[in-house]
């Protein structure tokens, strides 16, 4: 009989705890429901595409032959253009450009000259081997936030 009435107190103990935790959680959860998410803007596909075209548009006309490449806030790639006669090595630098725009926030022409002129800054490039401190890469502003970047790889 006290096995069994032990027994009956622990099962009860148990209930008691699992109907306090699922309170908990529920009163957890309300004020989840009441918090608003974080809001961004996102490169679109066809922003990107446009950004890209007309960037390989402008090189065409003065006579260079390279790559374009479009990248979303994360470094991801959006787009990816290799103009006609552009060598292979252009695909992976405009790549790696739009990367450091984006990632850095800073043009990488900028980055290039901020690098010879402070010495700190030598080893900016060697953060990862995405980053290419080189001219050609521009971050991709909408409103006040960088939401991309995109880099042009074959022109000097």
């Amino acid at each position: 009989m006290k096995y069994q009435i032990i027994k009956c107190l622990r099962s009860l103990a148990a209930l008691f705890f699992v109907v306090g935790c699922l309170f908990l959680l529920s009163g957890l959860g309300i004020g989840w429901g009441n918090t608003e998410l974080p809001k961004e803007t996102v490169l679109s596909l066809e922003l990107a595409l446009k950004a890209a075209n007309a960037a390989l548009g402008k090189c065409d006309e003065g006579g260079y032959r390279v790559s374009v490449a479009v990248v979303d806030r994360g470094g991801n790639l959006k787009a990816l253009l290799r103009g006609d006669g552009a060598g292979p090595h252009t695909q992976d630098s405009s790549a790696r450009k739009a990367y450091t725009a984006s990632s850095i926030r800073r043009s990488t022409q900028e980055l290039a000259e901020l690098r010879t002129k402070v010495p700190n800054l030598q080893a900016l490039g060697d953060m990862n081997e995405r980053i290419l401190i080189l001219g050609g890469g521009l971050p991709l502003v909408l409103g006040n936030e960088v939401v991309g970047g995109i880099g042009v790889g074959g022109a000097p």
